[in-house]
């Protein structure tokens, strides 16, 4: 199993919840592979060329199977074209928090100070392309401000500069946030989601804080290189989803704010082509690029 991500982002995470119970349903061990890099398009390149024999998976998530569709001039895959949606695993909701030291409390008073001092304010993302850069562009164009972009190569490095001060801010899943927000260490200003996040009920949504309509959540899905025969996806589908629905298996994944897709192989192409016309839009109004 693929992950186009580091170890220790909430890709990562969620993959290997997966992937533990997927080899206990199937009598062998599931090897994560970490395959980091250009926001999850190296990963992503090496799954889709893989052979299509079920034996070869990939946890694409936002970034990888919406996003890059449109940021990229020159994507190595096309994130249609060249998989086999198997599941859609879950969304989980993004939280934007800031260092302690930036003085502002709410999304209110980070859009002044980012008015008032245009570029002041650093946000880090996992990397070029990726879901916490593009939220942070869109927030960024919504809000009418100007602040400094700083890519990282994954979540857990961007997040430890934020950690360190080294960076004012970042929008990040919920399931890396959550520990340092419950220790202090960073604060919540809100949740990008469309209702505020049971694990987090005291923190308002972008939209209650003045951006009205503001929504943006990053999902984790299952891929099978294109061409995998259809009883293959099948049976994929059946485990993983019982999986899912294992009263465990949510509550783990209620803990990192996050919700259950664990949809149809058809149900879950159709939501993944809903995605790619959104963030392509997003992509448009921020004029985002990448070669």
């Amino acid at each position: 199993m693929i992950v186009p991500f580091p170890a220790g982002g909430a890709t990562d995470i969620v993959a290997r919840l997966v992937a533990q119970k997927l080899g206990e349903a199937f009598g062998q061990q599931v090897v994560i592979d970490n395959r980091g890099g250009a926001a999850g398009t190296i990963g992503s390149d090496l799954a889709a060329k893989a052979p299509a024999d079920g034996y070869t998976l990939l946890v694409g998530t936002s970034s990888t199977h919406a996003i890059a569709q449109s940021l990229y001039a020159k994507l190595a895959y096309d994130s249609v074209k060249d998989f086999a949606p198997v599941i859609g695993i879950a969304t989980t909701t993004i939280v934007l928090s800031a260092h302690p030291s930036v003085p502002a409390k709410s999304v209110r008073e980070l859009i002044a100070l980012a008015k008032a001092k245009p570029d002041a304010l650093s946000f880090a993302s996992s990397g070029s392309g990726g879901v916490s850069h593009l939220v942070g562009e869109m927030f960024k164009a919504q809000a009418g401000i100007a602040m400094l972009h700083v890519p990282y190569k994954g979540d857990a490095p961007a997040l430890a500069d934020l950690v360190g001060g080294q960076v004012s801010l970042e929008f990040g899943t919920a399931s890396s946030f959550l520990p340092y927000i419950q220790s202090g260490r960073l604060k919540a200003l809100a949740v990008t989601s469309r209702k505020r996040a049971a694990v987090l009920p005291d923190v308002p949504t972008v939209a209650e804080s003045g951006l009205k309509g503001f929504e943006a959540l990053q999902w984790f899905g299952v891929f099978a290189p294109a061409g995998t025969r259809g009883e293959i996806v099948a049976r994929l589908n059946t485990e993983i989803a019982k999986i899912l629905h294992n009263s465990e298996m949510r509550e783990r994944l209620a803990k990192l704010a996050s919700e259950v897709l664990a949809n149809t192989p058809e149900e879950f192409a159709a939501f993944q082509k809903a995605e790619i016309v959104k963030w392509a839009k997003v992509v448009k109004d921020s004029g985002a690029h990448l070669d």
